[in-house]
């Protein structure tokens, strides 16, 4: 009798134990080639700094090339659900990849991260939260810096996809509000090598200032075709082109040009007041350790934060359920709705159960690029 209690007593004991160390699975999805691969390839090099365990549990991260394809990330997606048992799913950096796998979370009942701005129809993000800053947080520090630039009209041009589509509407609403006009309007494909014909009839308006909507390296080409058209205005960029790619794609092009960006871009050149700043501060001193001095870019910050949210929200919903289990994918959900303010290397995150993206109007940071860095303004 006592040998059997003894017996029982540690088959109790291996069972917690199981319990206590089962992994944490995350599955991420992203462009690692393809168009969109300078903005997927940063996020996963930051990836690879993430802490092994969190909350004392294991943290197992699958990560899978989308290849900047809607299909390879549904495909992604449904591999993680049906496959993997993750507990979370993350991805794409690509919006147009993002938004078909938000789907698939939903369907599942998995919690899913975008690191993309990815719109998704009212009742449809459930199950989704970004990363990045919205378009409209973007658009805001945008507008305001064209008004203090005297800027009245706006040209724009922009990839033909969601995220190119979200950025206009997001923009022109903005900018309406405060007597901007965007005048003439033309867009191109991602995988398209010129803009020719679009920036002909851009130039032809002749507006105070051209919006450029790219992402990465891919951000140069519209505006070195714009330039090459003779255009002498200002020229914005959005937050998917704060990389380094933008200055060693466009080179002297692109010398003068208004980046709006996440503060982890610029860690070293926010004030001290700056919530925010401790933290990018991390971000850029791990990041550059590892991959070289002025490495650092929006996207890998997003892979930064990414972390420091895991490192919130799991403990929480461990006092729930255990990894694994259709209760924990729930409790991170409601963990990630309940977290409360957060401060990441982008700015200051809060989101609630009717707000997904949580990143407030005062996020956004406009910089400059000159001689080939950035200056914030």
């Amino acid at each position: 009798m006592k040998l059997k209690k003894t017996m029982l007593t540690a088959a109790a004991t291996l069972l917690l134990s199981g319990a206590a160390l089962a992994d944490i699975t995350v599955g991420i999805s992203l462009p690692l080639t393809g168009p969109a691969s300078g903005l997927g390839i940063p996020v996963n090099n930051q990836i690879k700094l993430w802490p092994t365990s969190i909350a004392g549990e294991k943290l197992k991260v699958v990560v899978l090339d989308d290849a900047t394809d809607p299909t390879n990330g549904v495909k992604n997606a449904k591999r993680f659900v049906t496959d993997d048992k993750v507990d979370i799913i993350m991805g794409s950096v690509a919006t147009p990849v993002a938004i078909p796998m938000a789907g698939v979370a939903a369907e599942a009942n998995t919690p899913h991260l975008s690191f993309s701005p990815a719109v998704l129809p009212p009742g449809q993000d459930g199950w989704t939260f970004r990363m990045p800053q919205s378009n409209a947080v973007m658009a805001h520090a945008m507008v305001g810096h064209m008004k203090k630039q005297g800027v009245k009209t706006v040209g724009f041009l922009g990839y033909t996809d969601a995220y190119g589509e979200s950025w206009l509407k997001d923009f022109t609403a903005e900018a309406e509000k405060n007597g901007i006009k965007v005048i003439a309007t033309e867009r191109f494909a991602r995988a398209d090598t010129s803009v020719t014909a679009q920036a002909l009839k851009l130039v032809s308006a002749n507006p105070d200032a051209m919006l450029i909507v790219a992402s990465g390296s891919g951000a140069a080409m519209p505006h070195k075709g714009v330039v090459e058209r003779g255009y002498k205005g200002k020229i914005y960029q959005t937050h998917a082109a704060a990389t380094r790619d933008l200055m060693r794609v466009g080179g002297k092009d692109v010398e003068g040009a208004y980046v709006v960006s996440g503060p982890a871009v610029i860690a070293e050149q926010l004030p001290e007041s700056h919530p925010s700043k401790k933290v990018s501060l991390e971000f850029v001193a791990q990041f550059e350790k590892a991959y070289g001095a002025g490495s650092r870019n929006q996207f890998a910050g997003h892979g930064y934060d990414a972390a420091l949210v895991l490192e919130k929200i799991v403990p929480m919903a461990l006092k729930k359920a255990k990894p694994g289990t259709p209760e924990f994918r729930a409790a991170l959900r409601d963990a990630m709705e309940t977290m409360g303010r957060t401060v990441l290397a982008h700015g200051v995150l809060n989101w609630s159960k009717t707000d997904h993206w949580g990143y407030t109007d005062e996020t956004g940071v406009m910089l400059k690029v000159v001689n080939g860095d950035w200056k914030v303004e």
